[in-house]
């Protein structure tokens, strides 16, 4: 393992000394991660507004006039979705209010598509987004999944939409955005709304048994990661024009921006090589360059990333130097994630080692034990501020750290799931 980070070899030193038992294997440390499950979806409840799902507040709920982001209001339909698979009463219902609110407040009756952002109800922001869109086509796979009266036409619908605007065949790739009426598309790509899409394609295939989805998903992969992190030490390249020629300075004036942030974000890195687990496990002939890249990604992520006093900087330059030196949580549940998964694609014991510290991590620091929920965002002193976020508006990342690593390696979450593989 590569590393550039003192504090990262130093913690390497540290946790690849001999484990007694994968904490995966332990019936005491799955009921932990269940219960975590469980404490989760109980914050989330208090996200339901009337016209789908809000965001919350450190204390769980709902802040006043803040804007109902697309996204938002998918993360949650696609957790109460697994909440429901996972048989916990009364996400099945939240899981229907988020997929009414989706097909009817956020859809655009006129142009098509859902509109990015409402605000008391109605459009505050009509722009169509790929990564909103993906979190659509996920909520919809999951609950598809899940059995939910109308998810599947509504998963049909929303792959209908990236299909004519979104997927770009000649690219392997999707585009990023459009205004309301799907005129001209933004003159930009962008590796996160890929990213997401690839974790949708996934679940989509899984609910409509369609391999054509992961055949999309593997080209996404090919030329993101495959092509350009691999050209760059695996460091995930994140800004592209419409022809895809990198943009290193995109957004130097934003570093901290919460989809778009300037430079290298290692969680990413992170999120990409757990994302290709679950693609190779997906394929019945996976090409080996998949394993090869998780490998990469996740070495280069924590050498660059992990800083003491702990924790992974949310940003580096390309180079690997830090510029955002803030904690945000869903980097470290992607550390968790990517680290279960490559534990159990190549039993090595430096992957658990990483797990535990992941978790040991979460729990000093950002699990949030008097209010609930996990704490969104630290500061390089490892107190909680806020920055990038505000409140706890998403538990789509640490709920999916705590079911990683009770599933077997699949396409998607709400796949294993309906298929009875937790553990």
């Amino acid at each position: 393992m590569s590393t550039s980070s003192p504090a990262a070899r130093a913690a390497i030193d540290e946790a690849t000394k001999p484990a007694v038992a994968s904490w995966r294997n332990l019936v005491s440390h799955r009921a932990w991660l269940d219960a975590e499950t469980s404490s989760l979806l109980e914050f989330a409840r208090g996200a339901r507004v009337e016209h789908g799902f809000g965001w919350l507040g450190d204390d769980g709920t709902v802040l006043a006039g803040r804007p109902q982001p697309l996204w938002i209001t998918a993360r949650f339909t696609h957790v109460f979705a697994l909440g429901a698979l996972l048989g916990h009463p009364g996400c099945a219902p939240l899981c229907d209010h988020g997929l009414r609110a989706l097909l009817n407040d956020f859809a655009d009756h006129k142009h098509g598509g859902w509109y990015a952002e409402l605000q008391d109800g109605r459009p505050s922001r009509p722009d169509k987004e790929a990564y909103s869109f993906a979190f659509v086509v996920l909520a919809m796979a999951s609950a598809s999944l899940a059995g939910r009266s109308g998810a599947r036409q509504g998963l049909a619908s929303a792959l209908d939409l990236v299909e004519r605007h979104f997927w770009r065949e000649d690219e392997g790739a999707c585009c990023e955005a459009y205004d309301a009426a799907w005129g001209e598309p933004e003159a930009y790509r962008g590796a996160n709304a890929n990213m997401h899409a690839v974790e949708a394609f996934l679940a989509a295939a899984d609910a409509l048994r369609e391999p054509l989805w992961r055949q999309r998903a593997l080209r996404i992969c090919e030329r993101v990661i495959d092509r350009f992190a691999r050209a760059e030490a695996w460091r995930v390249v994140e800004h592209f024009d419409a022809a895809w020629t990198p943009l290193p300075d995109y957004n130097a004036d934003a570093p901290d921006h919460p989809f778009r942030p300037f430079g290298v974000t290692p969680g990413h890195g992170l999120e990409w090589a757990r994302l290709l687990l679950n693609l190779r496990a997906s394929l019945d002939d996976p090409p080996a360059w998949l394993l090869e890249a998780a490998r990469g990604l996740f070495d280069r992520a924590i050498g660059d990333g992990w800083a003491a006093p702990g924790g992974f900087v949310y940003t580096t330059d390309p180079s690997g130097a830090p510029v955002v030196e803030r904690r945000l949580h869903w980097v470290v549940t992607e550390a968790i994630g990517a680290a279960a998964a490559l534990h159990e694609a190549t039993g090595e014991e430096v992957y658990e080692a990483w797990y535990r510290r992941a978790w040991d991590f979460a729990d000093v620091h950002l699990r949030d034990r008097t209010r609930g929920s996990w704490r969104h965002e630290l500061d390089a002193q490892l107190a909680p501020v806020e920055g990038t976020w505000s409140g706890k508006p998403d538990i789509y990342h640490a709920v999916q750290a705590t079911l990683i690593p009770r599933l077997p390696l699949s396409g998607s979450l709400a796949g294993a799931l309906r298929a009875g593989a937790a553990r």
